[in-house]
């Protein structure tokens, strides 16, 4: 009997905070507006943090809100704006593409080594010891900071210097925060011609550590027909308002700094 009447009072207690429950359930429901979520699903889905919000869930609420617009989010690309922008029913454009671009030609070999980097993983805690593995106070360290940081894998490390993979960028900017030495910069996707460094040293100093750094020598601006590029601070700058595309500038650069990443691609494909 001892065991039946256990059995009822459990059951009875069962009920009641079955009971409870489902009214306290009633009682404080909170309505969550389905266009959260989704929102949510037309976003980068990383939680990156590009947008300035803690992640994906707070920016969807933001935005169901009014309180930001779809474009904020530059990872979601420009179908997933649109996207939030139907659900929303207003009107809101994808910002021009931009890419991830690694400005240092410093790989194995090219930049000067000031001595071997033997300890912890890290770009940052590199940088602090004795100015950096590498002579060039400019250059990409390559142990990997930005890969770390990259959430949606589009970093690796080639011989010493990051590379962003074009096809798997979205433009969070999660890298640039992370690269100590500021050695890769967010650009508009269209701008092809880079400079791949930016030495401010003269340019015996600049040579001296690194056999693909811009001297300052002007060529580049001689050469374009279209008065795209400027020599400041030792190296050459690139006005993409200006620029064509053309890559004459590449072609004459003694260096090699200039690059002409449509051509690169194209050799590499032919090589390949």
């Amino acid at each position: 009997m001892t065991i039946l009447y256990a059995g009822v009072v459990l059951g009875a207690l069962g009920v009641l905070f079955g009971l409870v429950l489902t009214y306290a359930g009633k009682k404080f429901h909170v309505e969550v507006d389905e266009r959260i979520e989704l929102v949510k699903n037309c976003l980068g889905g990383a939680n990156c943090g590009a947008c300035g919000y803690a992640g994906c869930d707070q920016f969807a609420k933001v935005v169901v809100e009014g309180k930001e617009k779809p474009s904020k989010c530059v990872p979601a690309g420009e179908k997933g704006i649109k996207e939030m922008a139907k659900i929303m029913g207003i009107e809101d454009t994808a910002p021009e593409k931009m890419i991830a671009r690694v400005l240092c030609g410093g790989i194995h070999g090219i930049a000067k080594e000031r001595y071997h980097y033997d300890g912890y993983k890290s770009c940052a805690v590199a940088a602090g010891i004795a100015g950096g593995p590498k002579e060039c106070m400019y250059s990409c360290i390559g142990l990997g900071d930005c890969m770390d940081h990259c959430a949606f894998n589009a970093i690796s490390m080639v011989d010493g210097v990051a590379h962003v993979d074009e096809d798997k960028c979205r433009a969070c900017g999660t890298c640039v925060a992370a690269c100590p030495r500021g050695a890769i910069q967010l650009l508009p996707a269209s701008q092809s011609v880079i400079v791949t460094c930016r030495n401010k040293d003269v340019a015996k100093f600049a040579r001296a550590v690194c056999m693909n750094a811009c001297i300052g020598c002007g060529r580049c601006k001689k050469e374009c027909a279209y008065g795209a590029i400027e020599v400041i601070d030792g190296y050459a700058h690139i006005d993409p308002v200006k620029c064509t595309r053309c890559g004459a500038c590449a072609e004459v650069c003694p260096c090699k700094c200039i690059v002409d990443l449509i051509k690169q691609s194209v050799g590499a494909m032919e090589r390949v």
